[in-house]
């Protein structure tokens, strides 16, 4: 939630139970850590130090929808983080860490615990557990229909009627290569 100053002075890094500290030693190994930063940049939701320790605890990734400290840093690190952009100051200035494991927005979107986190090189995406499997099938044959096009179209082909797929001799082009492909 938004700083208040009498609440968030530098003093409260030294408290044992500060939420942000304890997000970080919680976080279950092989889980992500998403932060509400309010969509706010201009102060950091965390350093390297703080994304280190989550990813040699066995956290899988952090996404905030702020700002982080070191984001060289932390883009060498063997754990994928996102962010909206670097930021330099302290969380404190701005941000106070207030719960942790509690649903929020990030980004605009609503992150509830247990909420699956996909991320790739452009985007990250948030699926309700309860239909994850759903959408991970639909995924995956989304995916192998537009590798096939993807051929296609650099063999010359018009996306007219392929993309998408609205001609039954594309549909059986597909079912065809899909096939030959083992997929």
């Amino acid at each position: 939630m938004p700083a208040r100053e009498d609440r968030n002075q530098l003093v409260e890094f030294r408290n044992p139970e500060h939420p942000q500290r304890q997000a970080i030693e919680q976080c279950p190994k092989g889980h992500v850590m998403v932060i509400d930063s309010r969509k706010d940049a201009r102060a950091a939701s965390a350093g390297d130090i703080l994304v280190t320790r989550l990813m040699v605890r066995g956290g899988a990734g952090i996404v905030t929808d702020g700002g982080f400290r070191d984001a060289s840093s932390i883009g060498d690190l063997d754990m994928p983080a996102y962010h909206h952009r670097p930021s330099s100051p302290t969380n404190l200035t701005l941000h106070e860490a207030i719960e942790i494991n509690g649903p929020i927005g990030c980004g605009d979107t609503p992150v509830f615990p247990g909420d699956i986190v996909v991320g790739d090189a452009d985007c990250v995406i948030v699926i309700p557990a309860a239909i994850a499997d759903e959408v991970a099938s639909e995924a995956v044959e989304m995916t192998a229909y537009e590798d096939f096009v993807v051929e296609q179209v650099k063999a010359g082909q018009s996306i007219i009627g392929l993309y998408p797929c609205t001609k039954d001799e594309h549909r059986e082009a597909f079912e065809a290569w899909r096939k030959d492909q083992g997929r």
